[in-house]
């Protein structure tokens, strides 16, 4: 703690001391208000030119204070915003004044009593007849005009970036509005919103490292799930033919802009639905959500404009690749011969142990950066897709499709595999992955091969992140800007 922070706090614990000698509670219980900020705001303005004035009961946090001798003005917030107070000495009463210019500091929360009028430079005000203190603050707020300019100071102390920072707050109104559009989108197309576990004895559903914890009662390990996909469609086996989950998933991997080792995903499972049934439901949701809560479908993302009107372009991974690397991947099928195109081309990039990883590689270093407007990449490697369905002209891809759009990849979808022996030989595959040093291989799941010995339709499976949507939806570039309390690396002190 600095000096000078610590004679600050020194001093309002002083205040508390002095509140609490005149028998007054500087943490009371309670506070009724009649009103909100915007609310008192509102009501004055209903009532504006009638004979009888507005009594208010209003309450928030100090923002501003301005003491004038007799007179003092402050505004208080609230979280409909902020209403301004007019304090005068013969109004609350000397003792009461007194104790307002004494014991009140910017940041305290005052409840106040009085009536609404129009100052002279035409602010609705409140003229207060009483105020109470309802919590005494021992830290000063942020200074006024610089707020948090600590990038991750915000992060850390993220109540007083959202007290300060008014585009701190509306993001995360815009983030709550999102989630809300989405779920009223699938729930009106007869989706069934369920949960399903989070700790699970087998991590499952996507490529990714899991968080590892132990059960004492149990005396088990169980894992963080890295997705939902698998209960999920354990319930499509079940009879439930429309089923989605939005919640966290926990993936045991880097810290980054766009990456968060906890993070709030979407997953829809469809019966008789194949992935292009998935493209159609992505693209019209996706929309819909733009106009319900942006009030328009075309996005300014990072100076462009972003049009999310269906119909999105759709292209394969091959016909991606070799119009950015001129190399066709479906006529280089082992991991030599790519690796000889890309090195014959100078391109850098990390050499992968596997075709579909290696070809992967290059389409995130050589296309990924330049999808800006909405693009469906579909027919991915068979290797890399444990748990989709096989294209049936070309047996080394499925059928699944990423989408994209202002160079982030933003979603997943399948023809999910519901052809139990063929999930069997995948986990196999995906086994000897493991065993050659590939720390994200899927892990054999006997249950769910189990549960899809009893039959699954014929289903398309989606994911996508609400982090990456709201990044998009709010013009940012750093997914810690959507998280409320990011991970972060620990520091000395914290």
């Amino acid at each position: 703690m600095t000096t000078e922070l610590g004679d600050q706090r020194e001093l309002r614990l002083q205040k508390v001391v002095s509140l609490r000698a005149q028998g007054i509670d500087p943490y009371p219980a309670r506070f009724s208000c009649t009103h909100s900020a915007a609310g008192a705001l509102s009501a004055f303005a209903e009532s504006e030119g009638q004979a009888e004035s507005v009594t208010v009961r209003v309450a928030g946090r100090i923002m501003s204070l301005r003491n004038m001798g007799k007179a003092s003005f402050a505004h208080i917030q609230d979280g409909t915003g902020r209403i301004q107070l007019y304090l005068r000495r013969d109004h609350v009463g000397e003792a009461a004044y007194a104790s307002f210019l004494k014991d009140f500091d910017l940041g305290d929360f005052v409840g106040v009593e009085g009536s609404l009028f129009r100052t002279r430079t035409g602010e609705v005000t409140v003229d207060v007849r009483s105020l109470q203190m309802l919590a005494k603050t021992l830290r000063p707020l942020p200074e006024k005009w610089h707020g948090l300019t600590d990038v991750e100071m915000r992060y850390r102390q993220r109540y007083l970036d959202l007290l300060v920072n008014e585009d701190a707050r509306r993001t995360f109104v815009t983030r709550t509005r999102i989630v809300s559009a989405v779920r009223r989108y699938l729930d009106q197309r007869g989706f069934l919103e369920v949960e399903t576990p989070v700790l699970q004895p087998v991590y499952g559903g996507a490529a990714a490292r899991p968080f590892v914890t132990h059960h004492n009662e149990l005396d088990a390990d169980l894992y963080l799930r890295i997705a939902d996909e698998l209960y999920l469609k354990r319930l499509v086996i079940g009879g439930l033919e429309r089923v989605y989950e939005i919640g966290h998933d926990f993936r045991n991997e880097g810290v980054s802009t766009r990456h968060n080792p906890e993070f709030t995903q979407i997953e829809v499972y469809q019966a008789y639905a194949d992935y292009s049934d998935m493209m159609r439901l992505t693209e019209d949701c996706w929309s819909t959500v733009a106009r319900e809560v942006m009030g328009t479908d075309k996005l300014a993302y990072q100076g462009t404009e972003i049009d999310l009107a269906p119909p999105w372009r759709r292209i394969t991974l091959q016909d991606a690749i070799r119009d950015a690397t001129g190399i066709d991947i479906l006529m280089h099928t082992s991991l030599e011969a790519l690796r000889s195109q890309i090195k014959g081309r100078s391109l850098s990039m990390d050499l992968k142990p596997t075709w579909g990883k290696q070809v992967d590689e290059i389409f995130k270093e050589c296309v990924e950066p330049n999808l800006i407007q909405p693009t469906f990449i579909t027919d991915h490697p068979l290797d890399v897709s444990p748990l989709a369905k096989k294209k049936a002209d070309a047996p080394s891809l499925v059928e699944r499709f990423e989408f994209f759009i202002g160079g982030l990849e933003c979603g997943n979808a399948f023809s999910e595999l519901n052809d139990p022996l063929d999930q069997r030989e995948r986990f196999e595959m995906q086994a000897t992955q493991s065993k050659q040093g590939d720390d994200e291989a899927h892990p054999m799941d006997e249950d769910w091969i189990r549960a899809l010995e009893h039959g699954m339709p014929p289903t398309g499976g989606l994911g996508f992140g609400i982090d990456r949507m709201t990044m998009l939806f709010t013009n940012q570039t750093s997914i810690r800007e959507l998280i409320l309390f990011p991970a972060l690396r620990s520091t000395p002190g914290t």
